[in-house]
């Protein structure tokens, strides 16, 4: 009986192994965080995004099209998480969850903070929940950006946000509020 037990287990589980290799259905745009610390090393923010690829497409003004909203990467929208209360743009941002959108223009981009959670997309985006609307200047990136790209750049009190994909980046400064 255990022959036949530890038999049927063995074949089991190099069934599952096989099916088990099979990456075929990945997503297409996986997710992905970027965090930054505190000096001593409690976190600051954080950043979940999907991040699509260019993949020989034209992006802002094509893909993504110049003034409308945008969920800021691809499937659910964009989360970041304050750790504690921040400062971006002169306004106090209380610790807390909140979807980033944005809009890209050619020149500049809006960067929105939703109260929202866990939208698909920008779907169901609702201006009356944002928290906070800042513009920021759209930059030439120094070389083409294929994936969408979230990053943390420390500054003195805080930390810039950079977004970036294709030819373009913008940058949001965060500031702690301590």
């Amino acid at each position: 009986m255990k022959v036949v037990l530890s038999l049927f287990l063995m074949v089991s589980l190099l069934s599952f192994d096989v099916k088990a290799q099979d990456f075929s259905d990945l997503d297409k745009s996986p997710m992905d965080v970027t965090i930054i610390r505190n000096d001593d090393h409690s976190p600051m923010a954080r950043v979940i995004y999907s991040r699509p690829k260019m993949n020989g497409r034209e992006i802002f003004g094509k893909l993504v099209p110049y003034g409308e909203v945008w969920r800021t990467g691809a499937n659910e929208a964009t989360e970041i998480q304050i750790y504690s209360d921040m400062t971006i743009g002169g306004q106090t941002i209380p610790a807390g969850t909140y979807s980033l959108y944005t809009i890209p223009e050619k020149t500049e981009w809006t960067i929105i903070l939703n109260k929202a959670q866990n939208q698909w997309g920008a779907y169901n985006y609702d201006a009356d929940k944002d928290l906070l609307r800042i513009k920021a200047p759209a930059r030439k990136a120094a070389a083409p950006i294929e994936d969408l790209s979230i990053a943390f750049q420390p500054i003195d009190g805080g930390a810039n946000l950079l977004m970036g994909w294709e030819n373009t980046y913008v940058e949001l400064p965060l500031k702690n509020t301590k």
